[in-house]
């Protein structure tokens, strides 16, 4: 009896460190770090896809159900959103990102109801914070992108040095994917992998143009296009190219840190009345209510509201600079 007891209670514990073992192999084989490696690759290449002929391409999807997908091809220019999203580098689907707008709206309106303001504000502040996702996906974009541009010259020179040892180009597009960090290495890797799975260079590099719209990163696409068609030295070419990203960097830095002084001003002007007028309805809030009880303060709220989108335009404008 003893002997079947003991033999029960091995059986269970093997049992329950099979079960155990399985739900971890289930879940690393559909969530683990390469599984999710392999799906933002294939995510990268679908969104690069320029052509709809081609049948090697996963096509990424909108949403994870049939149904909400279906609907939100509906939507006109759904598939430039989803590029944008892309193009940030976040790991969304628009059918989530849609969710998070929406997180956002219900949010805002609910702090603000209970802040107790006032109908037209509690509208304005929930317009303004549905819109918060979409202007963080472009500030993500903004930010890779400059750091893909950073990055490009020392592509450009591992590629050069790597095709003056012998390497062939699609050789060289590996090393940079291997070789250096994220995020200009993923976006090498998917063009190396797209080359392997039978899409043509030309495309291939068409894609990544699509996937990164870098003016810097176009030149070294249109170089290397021109010269498959026309011949020539291409690694003495991207050594040149190297050389010119690098000086138009150099002078774009010039230019940031002697622009500082104006954009830090234009946020200080531009987020100090917001600000100050919520510390003060958050405080005293008669002291603000004049402002949308009577038809005078309407009238002044109306107009101060034109000036300040005018002057956070006009100074916008003057610490934009493009080199």
């Amino acid at each position: 009896m003893d002997y079947l007891y003991y033999l029960f209670v091995v059986l269970g514990f093997l049992a329950v460190v099979l079960l155990l073992e399985g739900m971890y192999l289930a879940w690393n084989s559909y969530k683990g770090p390469e599984a999710r490696r392999i799906e933002a690759r294939l995510l990268a290449m679908s969104a690069g896809a320029g052509h709809e002929n081609s049948t090697l391409v996963k096509q990424r999807l909108l949403a994870q159900t049939p149904g909400l997908e279906r609907l939100l091809l509906e939507i006109p220019r759904i598939h430039q959103l989803d590029r944008l999203i892309v193009q940030s580098g976040l790991r969304l689907s628009v059918a989530k990102f849609i969710g998070l707008m929406v997180v956002a709206l219900v949010s805002a309106i609910a702090i603000a109801v209970l802040a107790g303001f006032p109908v037209i504000v509690i509208a304005a502040i929930g317009f303004i914070a549905c819109f918060l996702p979409l202007i963080y996906t472009k500030s993500a974009k903004h930010k890779r992108m400059l750091a893909i541009e950073q990055q490009l010259p020392d592509a450009l020179d591992l590629m050069a040095r790597a095709m003056m040892a012998g390497h062939a180009l699609p050789s060289a597009l590996q090393m940079v994917g291997g070789e250096m960090s994220d995020p200009i290495s993923s976006e090498f890797r998917t063009i190396f992998d797209e080359i392997n799975y039978g899409i043509s260079t030309q495309e291939a590099l068409v894609n990544l143009t699509t996937r990164v719209p870098s003016t810097d990163l176009s030149y070294f696409v249109i170089a290397v296009l021109i010269q498959r068609e026309t011949g020539g030295n291409l690694a003495e070419l991207l050594g040149n190219i190297s050389a010119l990203v690098r000086a138009r960097l150099k002078l774009l830095g010039t230019v940031r840190v002697l622009s500082a002084e104006g954009r830090l001003s234009a946020w200080i002007l531009t987020l100090l009345p917001f600000a100050l007028a919520s510390l003060l309805q958050f405080v005293n809030p008669k002291f603000l209510s004049v402002l949308w009880t009577d038809p005078i303060g309407l009238r002044m709220v109306g107009i101060a509201m034109c000036l300040m989108v005018a002057g956070i335009f006009v100074m916008w404008r003057i610490t934009k600079l493009r080199v």
